[in-house]
């Protein structure tokens, strides 16, 4: 348990589910209880201004809100890129790179602090040993994260980008046709 904690899972081109085809998901947490993530490669056509405003002049290109998953389309959840191990007030670090910000603070606290900002509307949850048979039944791939995946100013390109740089047959799948019986 938790081997996906701080990994990407990135969507088996077979996985038909809409929350997720062709999906990058960032697993933030990842235990005996279940596992939550955000997907990093669905930005709205909707910036914060609406919903979140304080935020909208700190959101990172494409300065759009992203959806974060099909779980509480209510919530907002943000992620902060750390210069350094020392998060800002208002920055809960999650590793020497990344923090989730409490979007409740101001965010002159935050901004300075922090050298790109996103913000997720709703999460990907996974209930208790759910992730674990969807990796099994080959639903998702597991790899590493690397510096630019979470802040991708071109996250529409990232499925794609990110199977690319894998070894093997891995690489291969990025050139797999959106439609799999095109094939």
């Amino acid at each position: 348990m938790g081997g996906c904690t701080g990994r990407l899972l990135v969507a088996t081109p077979g996985l038909r589910d809409r929350s997720f085809r062709r999906a990058v998901v960032l697993v933030l947490e990842h235990t005996e209880s279940g596992a939550l993530g955000v997907v990093l490669d669905r930005p709205l056509d909707l910036d914060a201004r609406s919903v979140l405003p304080q935020w909208q002049d700190h959101l990172s290109a494409p300065g759009r809100l992203f959806q974060g998953g099909p779980v509480a389309r209510d919530t907002a959840l943000a992620l902060a890129d750390l210069p350094d191990a020392d998060a800002p007030p208002g920055v809960q670090p999650l590793n020497d790179r990344l923090g989730v910000v409490d979007l409740e603070a101001p965010p002159a606290l935050v901004v300075d602090g922090v050298r790109a900002l996103r913000v997720f509307v709703g999460y990907s949850g996974w209930s208790a040993g759910q992730l674990d048979r969807e990796i099994e039944l080959g639903g998702w791939f597991v790899v590493d994260v690397e510096p630019g995946d979470v802040f991708s100013a071109d996250p529409e390109g990232l499925w794609r980008r990110v199977l690319r740089r894998q070894p093997g047959n891995l690489a291969l799948l990025s050139t797999a046709p959106d439609d799999p019986s095109m094939n």
